[in-house]
């Protein structure tokens, strides 16, 4: 890999984090008590532990506060349908 190529990896990396910290303290504040409503209650200790982890997945959960969702998407896999299937 050229020197080049590895300084844009590192722009591009260091550009996703600055958006993260951006929109990491205000999901924080407001928007993990939006989405869930134990966050909601949360203290500034936990607000500060969730900055890091709201940083680098700033898109999904973004997306998740824009949308209005409140609730977490529901898991479908094989054995959840099986499971719910009504019985004959």
């Amino acid at each position: 890999m050229s020197l080049i190529a590895a300084a844009w990896i590192v722009r591009l990396l260091e550009g996703y984090l600055a958006m993260g910290l951006l929109f990491a303290v205000p999901f924080a504040l407001v928007g993990a008590g939006r989405l869930d409503e134990v966050a909601r209650r949360g203290t500034p200790g936990f607000r500060l532990l969730i900055i890091p982890g709201a940083a680098a997945l700033w898109p999904l959960l973004g997306w998740r506060w824009l949308s209005g969702r409140t609730a977490p998407p529901r898991e479908r896999n094989a054995h959840r349908d099986t499971a719910t299937e009504t019985p004959q």
